[in-house]
């Protein structure tokens, strides 16, 4: 294991995606994560799916432990106040002015922990005419822009999976892993903000640079047309992607490929910015041809030609894949209550490990008594707090 965050404390008061998942990478790496979560239901995740252990919340949150507190009481903030007085990090997706609501500003967790870093990930921030509006992934998407490239406007209909959720939460861990690190020179904690319009707009430079810098109005195909990405239906149903980017040698490969080194003769089709001002002409021709042998043939031809090249795959297919498989891209964790559960491992190897902890994600309330006596709580006092329901 490459524990590379142990003895890191983190809190986190998180709900669905963004927060979640910043915590669970901080846990991958090491770090002792605190779920606190309202003993009425938790975090909204654990039902998104059927009772209280969703895959939708297991996803995001491995690695952490979890306890009750109801934070509209005083006997829960008590336990918070607590918890940050001995924390490096804490965590929250709180609408703006939440947190000043529960008792819990900038100016009173400085006070408690002037070494706290806080990372707050709202909607759209903290001001401005949208920033009480709530905010989910398919909101980041239409504001940003992504969906304008991703969706038929004549047949509009959202799908795939989450994307300004997942950049936000990563760049929020990115930005707490700035500021530990310069806390270790000056001792100072750092109050880290961001929101999830900016973050989706960050995770698509290259559209707001061509618009810029030349006029380009970025349509679905934009991108997939410069960079000659193509997917295609073989004679046994199966789909298959080529990427070839802008090197020629991949354009000529797919070309014996596909026998129609004719193409390059082919106005159309004879340099990079004819093929992206034909696009869609050249797929429906490459189409024609790839339709006529099954999905293996193509890929020995293509692997041959070592054209960049990816047979399209579900999600059982994902984790069956050779490669996959020979990386060990997924591992099996151990709950106590609920047995062995599948789950994806840490995508970064560090001196050759990856794996930062093998909880998996916690029940509701799991852990409440086992971090309350590490607070220094009594018996007596938990099961106080327990019968005023504090907890």
């Amino acid at each position: 294991m490459t524990k590379v965050l142990e003895g890191v404390k983190v809190v986190e008061l998180g709900t669905m995606i963004t927060a979640p998942l910043a915590a669970m990478m901080l846990a991958d790496l090491g770090a002792d994560v605190v779920k606190v979560e309202n003993p009425q239901g938790g975090d909204p995740f654990r039902s998104f799916r059927g009772g209280h252990y969703s895959p939708h919340f297991f996803a995001y949150n491995r690695g952490k432990r979890s306890i009750n507190l109801d934070l509209r009481q005083e006997a829960g903030k008590e336990v918070l106040r607590k918890l940050l007085a001995d924390a490096d990090i804490l965590i929250e997706n709180y609408r703006s002015g939440v947190m000043d609501r529960l008792g819990f500003s900038r100016a009173s967790l400085e006070a408690i922990n002037p070494r706290l870093i806080h990372c707050s990930i709202t909607g759209f921030g903290p001001t401005g005419p949208y920033s009480q509006r709530p905010a989910y992934d398919s909101v980041g998407l239409a504001l940003s822009g992504i969906s304008s490239l991703l969706l038929d406007p004549e047949e509009p209909q959202v799908c795939g999976p989450t994307i300004p959720d997942n950049a936000t939460g990563m760049f929020a861990c990115y930005g707490i892993l700035g500021a530990l690190y310069e806390r270790e020179r000056t001792g100072k904690g750092r109050f880290v903000e961001l929101n999830m319009l900016e973050a989706s707009i960050a995770f698509i430079p290259d559209p707001f640079a061509n618009y810029t810098m030349l006029g380009i109005d970025n349509q679905p195909l934009t991108r997939v047309a410069s960079s000659h990405s193509f997917a295609f239906r073989c004679a046994d149903g199966k789909l298959l992607a080529i990427h070839l980017s802008s090197q020629t040698k991949f354009w000529d490969g797919l070309l014996r490929v596909a026998e129609r080194t004719d193409l390059n003769d082919d106005p159309r089709f004879s340099t990079r910015e004819a093929r992206i001002a034909h696009f869609a002409e050249l797929t429906q021709t490459l189409a024609s041809v790839f339709v006529t042998r099954e999905r293996g043939v193509w890929m020995a031809l293509l692997e041959a030609q070592d054209v960049p090249f990816a047979p399209v795959h579900s999600i059982p297919e994902v984790i069956d894949d050779p490669q996959v498989r020979h990386l060990e891209s997924f591992r099996t964790l151990h709950h106590p209550t609920l047995g062995d559960l599948f789950a994806t491992r840490r995508p970064l190897r560090i001196d050759g490990g990856r794996d930062g902890s093998d909880l998996a994600a916690p029940v509701l309330g799991e852990h409440t008594d086992e971090v309350l006596a590490e607070l220094g709580y009594s018996a007596s006092e938990i099961a106080s707090k327990r019968a005023a329901k504090a907890i």
